[in-house]
């Protein structure tokens, strides 16, 4: 029976390249996943509307869509409102985080031709702030120049660079805590090898 790929958190400050880091790991044989992505998801079902939608009637259009742009202003404007958000769905994200990994799992074993995952990836930006490292065999911090992940956030449409950074840990403080650094320096192809060489680690144990 084929080992278990480890579950591995990725992280990494505002502009990093976490998202350039987690495309490079699908392409090396990794199964990945980003919480960004099952947040999107959960702000269009129906028990996560209702609960926003009783909160402030004006994060949720008419139609029934949350307003991720009137969230985001609600929680970075009071402490408050970022908590109750963080507490309503942060256990859901771990619940479907968990669902994934067993079903990846699942997939793997069923099919014995198939090649298994080299490991089990999810970005989770906040990682640390969530208290969720606990939940994964290894973590993985992406950094990079200050100058340079703050003209990203810009070019990615975060203004208020300085305000979301305020909510979150340095990112030395993020690789202090993380098993594994990789240092986003240079271009994706070295990137690429530099994850390379930490999924061999991570294989080997």
């Amino acid at each position: 029976m084929s080992a278990v790929p480890p579950l591995v958190a990725l992280t990494g400050g505002l502009g990093a390249g976490k998202s350039t880091a987690l495309a490079a790991l699908e392409r090396l044989g990794a199964a990945v996943i980003s919480t960004d992505d099952v947040v999107h998801d959960l702000y269009r079902s129906e028990p996560v509307v209702k609960a926003v939608s009783a909160r402030s009637c004006r994060a949720v259009a008419p139609s029934g869509v949350i307003s991720r742009e009137a969230v985001a202003a609600r929680v970075f404007a009071d402490p408050r409102e970022r908590e109750w958000l963080e507490q309503l769905l942060w256990p859901l994200v771990r619940e479907r985080i968990s669902a994934w990994r067993e079903a990846t799992i699942a997939a793997s074993l069923e099919s014995p031709l198939v090649s298994p995952p080299s490991a089990l990836v999810v970005e989770v930006p906040l990682l640390f702030e969530s208290g969720g490292e606990g939940l994964y065999d290894a973590s993985i911090t992406i950094l990079a120049d200050d100058a340079l992940r703050r003209a990203r956030a810009r070019a990615r449409g975060h203004q208020d660079v300085s305000a979301r950074e305020r909510r979150q840990l340095t990112q030395e403080q993020k690789a202090a805590r993380s098993t594994f650094v990789v240092v986003n320096d240079g271009t994706i192809e070295e990137l690429e090898s530099k994850l390379s060489e930490l999924l061999v680690m991570l294989a080997r144990g």
